[in-house]
């Protein structure tokens, strides 16, 4: 399995901290400059996970002030979204398959993450 880019990492990583409500809608998220300091990485890297994030409609650039958590996501088109489920599930089942979980704990862990999700009113359903 080849490695996730980096800039992949930090796109998902935020997408997870939205969820979960570490980022609510219309806080503002640390600055390219900062962020690449903090994880010592180029900052076109983290430029490139948060321009995905802005096209995808989870952040909002605001010129002079920032980036921000966007306050209405964009919804976004089902054939890209069963298309990054599906990326996203198959990085999930390699890892529970090279671990040696069965498949009925593997998706207990799945279901357990979106009652957690559900739970907190985070959950986007867009």
């Amino acid at each position: 399995m080849d490695a996730v880019p980096i800039w992949k990492q930090i796109e998902d990583e935020i997408r997870r901290l939205i969820a979960v409500g570490n980022f609510g809608e219309g806080e503002p998220i640390p600055s390219v400059r900062d962020l690449s300091k903090d994880l010592r990485v180029n900052p076109a890297t983290v430029a490139k996970a948060y321009q995905r994030l802005s096209d995808a409609g989870l952040l909002e650039v605001r010129r002079g002030e920032g980036t921000f958590v966007a306050h209405s996501p964009a919804p976004i088109k089902k054939s890209d979204r069963r298309e990054v489920l599906e990326a996203a599930a198959l990085r999930y089942a390699s890892m529970a398959v090279t671990m040696g979980a069965s498949a009925e704990e593997a998706l207990a862990e799945i279901r357990d993450a979106l009652e957690k999700l559900a739970g907190d009113g985070n959950r986007r359903t867009s």
